[in-house]
């Protein structure tokens, strides 16, 4: 796959620019199908290879750029106090769903960034929570009003890929009960009373993901790409099926031949044609770009 030539600063901010003259976008509810006048689902990916430092970390600044930029391009605000404004009230109590697998977490950086932004829109600091494996013990996440989910993309031993909808399994007492056919139904999750409604914002972190494994909780460097990437949107099925895109031409890049994730990622799917959860077709997702464009893949 050839590689495209890096853009300049200046093309950067021109980009992002442009992508923030969209109409703006006010929301409430959970599934918001963000349109174009087109019935397409709106999905921002914003890259920066400056966002890791010389050893491989994220760089506090540079996430917290993309991430005002992602969000002024999805929603259409010239800056992102009034980006964040159009999601979050002050009287909210926000749950952050990260994911905290230790060789590839959400990162703090990434947290930091969401939460300052929430704080700033006038949630109270007691009244904001990050967690995963807890947010069913979590009294912040018992009554929350919103939900920002948030977590990188990797290969997966039972789902194909970790998934921005595969992060709410947490919201169920056993998580592994719903592991069969591949965690075809993890949508069903969506539907439950701890989350319908409330998220707000859904961010694929992008920035180094891993592309292959071998059995539960498999972890290799070898198998992690630097894409320097956050995918946002508010329609958490069209971010996931971008995301996989990307897995799926990294894989080819990497092995050389189309090979297949082993299992198939196939809740991306069924959370659209079953669950009516989002759109998973690439032909009905507006994809912005913003940014380095070297091996983008899609």
């Amino acid at each position: 796959m050839k590689s495209r030539r890096p853009i300049s600063r200046r093309q950067f901010i021109k980009s992002a620019s442009a992508a923030a003259l969209f109409t703006p976008l006010l929301f409430s509810g959970q599934e918001r199908t963000a349109s174009l006048g087109s019935g397409k689902s709106r999905v921002i990916l914003v890259r920066d290879p400056n966002v890791l430092d010389e050893n491989g970390l994220p760089r506090q600044a540079v996430v917290q750029e993309m991430l005002d930029t992602g969000l002024k391009a999805l929603t259409g605000q010239p800056d992102p106090q009034s980006a964040w404004k159009t999601l979050i009230k002050p009287a909210d109590i926000v749950g952050i769903k990260n994911n905290r697998w230790p060789y590839l977490r959400t990162t703090a950086e990434v947290e930091n960034a969401i939460k300052k932004r929430i704080m700033e829109v006038g949630v109270k600091e007691t009244n904001i929570s990050v967690d995963d494996l807890g947010v069913l013990q979590n009294p912040i996440f018992q009554k929350a009003t919103a939900l920002i989910n948030a977590r990188p993309m990797r290969s997966h031993h039972w789902s194909g890929v970790g998934s921005l909808i595969k992060n709410y399994i947490m919201f169920i007492p056993e998580p592994i009960s719903i592991h069969p056919d591949s965690c075809a139904d993890l949508a069903s999750i969506w539907d439950l009373p701890v989350v319908k409604g409330k998220t707000r914002l859904n961010v694929l972190v992008m920035f180094t993901p891993q592309f292959h494994s071998f059995g539960p909780h498999s972890f290799n460097p070898k198998y992690v790409w630097k894409y320097y990437g956050l995918l946002l949107g508010f329609d958490p099925v069209a971010v996931d099926s971008t995301g996989l895109r990307i897995i799926e031409a990294i894989r080819r890049e990497y092995f050389g031949d189309d090979r297949p994730l082993n299992p198939p990622a196939k809740h991306i799917a069924i959370a659209d044609t079953k669950y009516h959860l989002g759109t998973a077709d690439p032909e009905k997702i507006e994809l912005v770009k913003i940014g380095y464009d070297t091996g983008i893949f899609v």
